[in-house]
């Protein structure tokens, strides 16, 4: 992991078109802004989070709804 130290106004740049700027420092909290292609998802590490666990939900409850359509085949004759 790669840690910098920046002031309000200043940059990192990732790459050639992946830009983080510094917008404002204030107590408890750093206003930034990123600057990058539409192509590239960008989100909040909380809301990433709730997402990933919203798709392990999803995930589960299809694999219980994959047993029960298995279980299905048994009332039919063959």
């Amino acid at each position: 992991m790669l840690v910098l130290s920046r002031k309000a106004n200043e940059s990192i740049k990732i790459d050639s078109n992946i830009e983080i700027s510094i917008l404002e420092i204030k107590k408890d909290s750093v206003k930034i802004a990123i600057k990058a292609p539409e192509n590239i998802k960008i989100l909040r590490s909380e809301i990433y989070n709730i997402i990933k666990e919203e798709n392990k939900k999803s995930i589960l409850k299809d694999k219980n709804n994959i047993h029960k359509i298995k279980n299905l085949s048994n009332y039919f004759s063959k």
